[in-house]
């Protein structure tokens, strides 16, 4: 039997592929809250949008962790996650996310409240904190991705595309919430700046299409589990979910909206289309991970 005609086989003994169950859903949630807030600072962050930046360290403070705990079998022991940033991007995405929640709410106190000036700080302070933010929060929208293209037995996952797929989604997802939650208030009187976000939002949507098209050509011209997990994408189980929810309406949608009509309505069905494209990428990448078939076995 060819090694592309071997069958799902579960969890019996016999020769093919098996999906992996140990990232699943509650790993996607926090997945997806971890990049889509972090991604909603960097963005507000950079556009001036305090309340964006609230908002998304709340989420990705408080989400991200709620599901990441959900996920572990003694949640006590989580402490010991930060304790191998050497060798362990798991580790280095709790450092991250630390960092984050500290130099993310030292940033939002001292754009709010003017601590720096103040306190009489020189300039380059505040700059500093705002950069260790930023640092930060792109750490976090990439983390998830350099921690599943470590996985050699998973073919789909074992590519430098993983963090760039996280970081791009992150970054659409928060592009797009900056957009919705400041249509109508700080971007009502800066049309330069609207104009420019609205331009980006498309080519961050054109680069998710380049990502995912990228993406599906490694994994059809890829190993035998990476082409099984090609074809439950686009052929087989997963493949209605995959055209419609990421490519239709995470998309397409988004692109047509932005392009035709752009509006403080039409824009929050865009965002909302995004992010339901970015959850259903964080879903599925999970779900059709497949491990490679054992051929044969040696003592």
């Amino acid at each position: 039997m060819a090694v592309q005609d071997l069958p799902m086989v579960g969890d019996s003994f016999n020769v093919g592929f098996r999906f992996q169950r140990y990232w699943d859903t509650p790993m996607a949630n926090a997945f997806f809250c971890c990049e889509a807030g972090a991604g909603f600072f960097l963005a507000s962050m950079l556009a001036g949008f305090v309340p964006g930046m609230i908002v998304g360290l709340a989420v990705g403070m408080t989400l991200k962790s709620f599901f990441h705990l959900s996920h572990m079998g003694v949640p006590a022991k989580s402490w010991r996650a930060i304790l191998r940033p050497d060798r362990s991007w798991i580790s280095r995405g709790v450092l991250g996310i630390t960092f984050l929640v500290g130099f993310g709410v030292a940033h939002i106190a001292n754009v709010h409240y003017g601590l720096g000036a103040a306190w009489g700080l020189p300039q380059f302070v505040s700059d500093l904190v705002k950069f260790a933010a930023g640092a930060a929060a792109v750490l976090c929208m990439t983390y998830q991705g350099f921690a599943m293209s470590h996985s050699s037995a998973i073919s789909l996952w074992s590519t430098g595309l993983m963090p760039v797929s996280s970081f791009v989604y992150a970054a659409s997802s928060g592009l797009m919430l900056v957009l919705a939650g400041g249509w109508n208030s700080f971007l009502a009187e800066r049309g330069d700046t609207r104009a420019i976000l609205i331009t980006l939002g498309m080519f961050l949507c054109f680069a998710l299409a380049a990502v995912l098209i990228s993406l599906l050509h490694a994994s059809r011209h890829g190993s035998p589990g990476a082409r099984k997990s090609f074809e439950l994408l686009t052929k087989e189980l997963y493949a209605k979910w995959f055209y419609l929810l990421i490519w239709i309406v995470g998309i397409i949608v988004p692109v047509l909206i932005l392009w035709l009509a752009p509006n403080q309505t039409t824009i929050i069905i865009a965002a909302v289309c995004v992010l339901l494209g970015h959850y259903t990428f964080r879903v599925l990448i999970f779900k059709a991970g497949v491990f490679e078939p054992i051929m044969n076995f040696r003592p």
